[in-house]
Formats: structure tokens, C-alpha cells, sequence
């Protein structure tokens, strides 16, 4: 009979530490979540201490999750898209066909937009529903903040792919964790006002801060601020150029390397 082993024990932790010692993405599981759920959940309570009362709280959160989603969907189905052909180990098959790089790009875009649609539209119909909140009651204004929102969120998702390109495989936790990183300064369920001196600074260069704010006067003023909304799609078309050069180094770096016969080994 077997006696229970503290050293078989020490072994098997020892195992993981060594894993997550050299693994990137174990790291970001360890560090970044917890960070971000802090930072987020942290800052709407100081809001809601100092706010709460003075406006239609489940509206703007309502609202805020829906303009999320459709950005969170926008960007995933870039990347995640992306990663189902790596998954496949389909990348090598696409790329020895007459199918370029940018025609592929359109394709993952047209996908990311049906994603972005049906959430949100699933989204719109349960708040109006369950919750008597009509996500398209400011009528054609919503769309002009939605189109900035998916145009930042394709930004983000070549970033993605661009990592994966360059780095491998490890690099997949991104294609869920990167978005992320901006929520705590996008202002999606507070005010830019609301983040230290520090965070506000860092908020003025990540674009969904201006949409959301431009969103939340929308909703108590029924005022559009289109000096926010050129702001934000300013910066946007900068992500996007930026994100795009940066694909495409990738890419061709990837397809110098070999990378793309061995990715998704």
C-alpha cells in the first residue's frame, strides 16, 4: 500500500512553478485579472459614493455594457477568428492559396461585424424587455459612437494578431486580455473625473474614454459632444494606423521566419 508523499507533493508544485516561470500568459492569469477587477469595480464604487442619486445609474451602466460588448465582440472576432485558424493549423493552407493577406483581413473584419450585431442587437432586445431601457432611443447618434467603437476595436485586434505573429502561440492569451487593459481607463461605467490625476492623463490617449463620455452626455443631456467624438476618432485612425504597420511587419516578419508552417504546432 502506497503512503501519502509530501515529496511527490513538493513535486507536482514544483512542476507548475517552473511553468510559470517561463510562460507569459500564466503570469497575465495571475497578475492582470485580479488588477483590472480591482481598478475597475474600485472606481465605480467611488462614483456611485459620490454620484449616486443625482442620475439614471441603471441606464448609464445598462448602456455602457452594451457599447462594451459590441467592442469586446468587435475585437474578438478579429483575433479570436484569427486564433481558430491557428487552432486548425489552417494558416499555412490559406496562405499557399491565391487568398492575400488583406482579402483574409476582410473576411475576419465582415465575421468580427456579424459578431458585433448579433450581441448586440440580443443585448438591445433583453434591456428593453427585462429592463424597460431602449438602447436605441437616441436614435442615429448611437451608431456614430458604435462605428468608433468597432474601429478601435479592430485596432486592437490586428495588435493581437501582430503579437501571435511575432511571438507564437503564447501570445493567444491576448487576444482576450488586451482589450482589457484599456477598460480601467476607457470610462465605460464612470467618468474620466471620476480616475486619480495620473489615470485621467492616461485616459485622454485611449479612445473609448471619449466615447463613452460623449455617450453618457447622450443619455442625461440628450446633447451630443461631437468635439469628444472627433477627439476619439482622432485617436482611433492613429491605433489603427499603427496597429496596421505593426500587422503587417509581422506578417511578413512570420512568413521570413517560417513561423507560419510551424504555428499552431
Amino acid at each position: 500500500m502506497l503512503t501519502f508523499s509530501f515529496r511527490r507533493v513538493w513535486g507536482i508544485l514544483l512542476r507548475h512553478l517552473y511553468l510559470l516561470k517561463h510562460s507569459f500568459s500564466r503570469w497575465i492569469d495571475l497578475l492582470y485579472w485580479p488588477t483590472v477587477d480591482l481598478l475597475l469595480w474600485g472606481f465605480i464604487t467611488l462614483y456611485l459614493q459620490k454620484d449616486l442619486g443625482k442620475m439614471n445609474i441603471p441606464s448609464l451602466f445598462l448602456g455602457a455594457l452594451i457599447f462594451w460588448n459590441i467592442l469586446i465582440r468587435a475585437q474578438q472576432g478579429l483575433a479570436v477568428g484569427f486564433l481558430e485558424d491557428i487552432w486548425a493549423r489552417n494558416l499555412l493552407h490559406l496562405f499557399v492559396s491565391p487568398l492575400t493577406i488583406l482579402e483574409y483581413i476582410f473576411g475576419l473584419i465582415l465575421y468580427s461585424l456579424f459578431k458585433a450585431t448579433l450581441a448586440s442587437a440580443i443585448m438591445t432586445a433583453l434591456s428593453c424587455f427585462l429592463f424597460d431601457f431602449n438602447f436605441l432611443s437616441q436614435g442615429v447618434l448611437v451608431f456614430y459612437l458604435t462605428f468608433g467603437l468597432i474601429l478601435f476595436a479592430w485596432s486592437i485586434g490586428l495588435f493581437t494578431m501582430a503579437f501571435i505573429l511575432y511571438l507564437g502561440q503564447e501570445a493567444e492569451i491576448l487576444a482576450w486580455a488586451l482589450a482589457l487593459l484599456f477598460l480601467p481607463f476607457s470610462a465605460v461605467f464612470y467618468p474620466v473625473s471620476a480616475l486619480p490625476p495620473l489615470f485621467q492623463k492616461i485616459a485622454a490617449l485611449v479612445p473609448p474614454s471619449y466615447f463613452f463620455e460623449a455617450f453618457r452626455s447622450l443619455l442625461l443631456y440628450k446633447k451630443l459632444s461631437f468635439s469628444l467624438l472627433y477627439k476619439g476618432y482622432i485617436l482611433t485612425f492613429i491605433y489603427l494606423s499603427i496597429s496596421g504597420f505593426f500587422f503587417f511587419f509581422a506578417f511578413r516578419f512570420a512568413k521570413k521566419q517560417g513561423k507560419l508552417v510551424k504555428i499552431g504546432e
